[in-house]
């Protein structure tokens, strides 16, 4: 069957409806807060960690705290996470070959935000916590039986001693095997909690 084509003169029909039920008016950046807000707790509670937050933000968004009996800096310890959201597209598949350069994403922070979570030495540690998302809402997130998909994934990075270089802001890198994650927060724990870094 032959379809008749628009002229060149019609008008440009406009897009369908979103399908099911409509979406509040918040603003996507509010949204994106949010869903890692989300994340965080998911791996916290996973972790067996206490969050705090404090107020008034003071350039960091979360204290998370872990008692295990395996501490040897303290009963229980705590480090600061700061969290991030981006739209940008995630990273490539992992290298295969043994050697390969890691596979790493660009993140820019205000060199006021770099200066404060790149302090050393610190009392407490800080991470910085990226969580990519979709540009899609409709794409964040799928319930079914079985499991709660939250799409994509947070990464980590410890930004301590990093320079700034850049006249208001600074691109770090991320490294995307360092998936935040309730191992991931248990072995940084771990670590500080024997007196060493994240």
């Amino acid at each position: 069957m032959a379809l008749a084509q628009p002229g060149p003169d019609a008008p440009v029909p406009a897009p369908p409806p979103p399908t099911g039920p409509g979406r509040g008016s918040l603003a996507t950046t509010a949204c994106m807060e949010t869903l890692q807000i989300g994340y965080l707790h998911a791996v916290a509670a996973a972790a067996g960690c206490t969050l705090a937050q404090p107020f008034p933000d003071n350039g960091v968004d979360w204290h998370v705290s872990h008692s295990a009996p395996g501490h040897t800096a303290d009963d229980e310890v705590t480090i600061k996470v700061q969290l991030k959201s981006t739209y940008q597209l995630g990273p490539r598949r992992l290298p295969a070959r043994p050697g390969a350069p890691p596979v790493t994403f660009p993140f820019t922070l205000d060199n006021d935000h770099l200066a404060k979570l790149a302090r050393t030495p610190v009392a407490v540690h800080r991470i910085l916590v990226v969580m990519l998302v979709p540009r899609a809402r409709d794409d964040w997130l799928h319930a079914g039986h079985d499991a709660l998909e939250l799409r994509h994934c947070c990464y980590w990075t410890n930004l301590a001693g990093h320079p700034v270089t850049g006249r208001s802001r600074t691109t770090v890198r991320i490294p995307a095997t360092r998936v935040f994650d309730d191992r991931a927060l248990c072995e940084i724990m771990t670590r500080v909690g024997a007196g060493g870094r994240p």
